[in-house]
């Protein structure tokens, strides 16, 4: 049952973001990626703190030394990474447009 409402809120999130992406206007474009980008940056917070969490699990489900955890924390990291220095390259160049040519 929890797996059904979760699932429902997903969907429900999927629907409402694509609703609410569409409606912004360009000249809020930026704005809203360095806020984008500030929530990637407490997105990697998290990450690394799962990435180098000790968690005692059964030894079956270790691989090489590592466990889930560590796995998924570390392509959690390396995802957020991207998605903040995407965001920052497609910020910059944005603000580059609005500069006075001289």
């Amino acid at each position: 049952m929890d797996f059904i409402a979760s699932l429902t809120v997903f969907v429900l999130a999927i629907f409402v973001g694509f609703e609410v992406i569409t409606k912004v206007p360009p000249t809020l474009h930026t704005p809203l990626m360095s806020g984008s980008n500030a929530i990637s940056g407490i997105t990697i917070v998290g990450a690394l703190i799962s990435a180098a969490l000790s968690v005692s699990v059964d030894p079956s489900h270790v691989i090489m030394g590592f466990s889930l955890t560590n796995i998924l924390g570390f392509f959690a990291v390396i995802f957020a990474t991207i998605n903040v220095v995407g965001g920052f390259m497609v910020t910059h160049r944005m603000l580059e447009m609005f500069k006075r040519k001289d």
